[in-house]
This record gives C-alpha cells, sequence and structure tokens, in this order.
C-alpha cells in the first residue's frame, strides 16, 4: 500500500460555494455551471461549521418529496457538520475515514482550518490503486 500519497496530492482544488440561504434552485444552477455535483456551504461566522450539499441531497430531499426547487432554502437539505481532512493525511487514512463514516466525500484544510480543496472516495481509490499498480 501506498506510504506516501497524501490527501493533497488527489483532492480537487477549485472548491465551490454556496450561500445557505440560497435556493436549491440557485444550488442547482450554480452546480450545472460548474460541473460538479456538490458544494460548500459557507460558513456564517468563525465558530461555526461548513455544510455541504450534494445532488443526492438534492433528490432525496426536494425533488423525491415534490419540494419545490425556489422555494426550499440549501441550509434545508445540506449535511453540516462536514468531515474534514487535514491535507496532509496519508491517502490511505483518508479513505478509512470516509468508508468508516459511510461518505463519498469530505473538505481537505489547511492547518488554520482553512478549506483547500475537496477529496471523493472514487479518485483517493483510483489514485492508491495507480500509485500500487505503478510500483509493482
Amino acid at each position: 500500500m501506498n506510504n506516501t500519497l497524501r490527501v493533497a496530492d488527489v483532492m480537487t482544488a477549485d472548491i465551490h460555494s454556496v450561500d445557505g440561504l440560497a435556493t436549491v434552485a440557485d444550488a442547482v444552477e450554480a452546480m450545472r455551471h460548474h460541473a460538479v455535483s456538490s458544494l460548500v456551504v459557507a460558513r456564517r461566522h468563525d465558530g461555526d461549521e461548513y455544510g455541504l450539499v450534494v445532488v443526492a441531497d438534492i433528490a432525496r430531499k426536494v425533488i423525491a418529496e415534490n419540494r419545490p426547487l425556489d422555494r426550499t432554502n440549501v441550509y434545508e437539505v445540506m449535511s453540516k457538520p462536514i468531515l474534514t481532512l487535514p491535507s496532509d493525511m496519508l491517502a490511505r487514512y483518508a479513505v478509512r475515514l470516509l468508508v468508516q463514516f459511510d461518505i463519498s466525500r469530505g473538505v481537505a484544510i489547511d492547518h488554520d482550518r482553512n478549506i483547500v480543496g475537496m477529496v471523493t472516495l472514487r479518485d483517493l481509490v483510483l489514485r492508491l490503486a495507480e500509485a500500487d499498480m505503478a510500483e509493482e
């Protein structure tokens, strides 16, 4: 197993966010515009935690329940708090955490707790497998 690959090596640094007071329609438009399936929900103040809204949240909590996208706020359907992973954490430990909590993604943070990227279980697994096959 690769012992050098870190979250920072795998994460996507291009993060897109949305305000919790935005409508789900606004979030869907931002997802479409940026070609992403999740958005970080901004903290309201220093003592607050980040949130995350993903397509699955919108499908399960809005579309499947026949709620109007333009009258449902992001804060009503987002996940909060979200799993944060130190960007210098070994990728294999990040996989273990995501699997342990049965989630598909987390945000990478620096030492000051600022978000520096998004990492998905898919990307971690594929990069670890690629690195392991290259070592053989």
